[in-house]
């Protein structure tokens, strides 16, 4: 009778087991979040580096805590180095993503805009870049950043093109503008009105983080 019981409960506990998954779904419980570590990597410039502010504070270390506080093993990478043109950041690429990544957040081209880079060139390098994150196993999560009407109207037009041209033709997703919700709000920019504070960095996570869950729920 022991035997039996043992038995009847072995093949009901692997039933549960195989139910589970399905389970904790249809209760609204992500089983995804759980099962494996993530590493992502922010690759960008001051705007991600967190210029000025403590490391606590800066968006590698905000995405992470807001991510672990939804359930995810994930570690995110400061890979982010001010004043990083996006030519600087074909030069350290390869060391950046030495250990592999699983996400790639690429915000680059803020200060190509703001020095008048030539929009060709721009694009020629961010394509290249995403080329290689995508050929280094990494998924490409690009971040779109805006020109500054003071460059005249033909700038700006070709500039903003370039990152919803890459998107598409890189299949990847796009964050329209890093600094959505942010620019231009003084409550939120240091005295520069370049780099957001501490409050405008939740504001910048708070905003991107559901295409990054997206990301890794695929």
């Amino acid at each position: 009778m022991a035997r039996l019981m043992w038995g009847f409960g072995l093949m009901v506990g692997k039933r549960l087991a195989a139910l589970a998954p399905g389970l904790l779904l249809a209760a609204g419980i992500s089983v995804a979040a759980e099962a494996r570590s993530w590493r992502i990597i922010a690759f960008g410039d001051s705007l991600s580096a967190g210029f000025q502010l403590p490391a606590s504070a800066a968006f590698p270390n905000v995405l992470e805590k807001a991510l672990r506080a939804r359930g995810y093993d994930a570690q995110v990478i400061n890979a982010a180095v001010s004043g990083d043109t996006v030519a600087n950041g074909l030069e350290r690429i390869d060391w950046a993503l030495s250990e592999g990544a699983d996400v790639v957040i690429l915000e680059l081209g803020a200060n190509d805009m703001l020095r008048g880079h030539d929009v060709t060139r721009t694009q020629e390098g961010l394509d290249t870049l995403l080329t290689t994150v995508k050929a280094k196993g990494g998924r490409p999560l690009l971040a779109g950043m805006r020109a500054t009407p003071s460059l005249g109207a033909d700038y700006v037009t070709r500039f903003d093109a370039i990152y919803p041209a890459l998107a598409a033709k890189h299949g990847v997703p796009l964050y329209p503008f890093f600094l959505e919700g942010v620019a231009g709000d003084p409550a939120l920019n240091k005295p520069d009105g370049l780099h957001p504070t501490r409050r405008g960095v939740e504001v910048i996570v708070a905003r991107i983080l559901p295409m990054v869950e997206a990301m890794l729920k695929e």
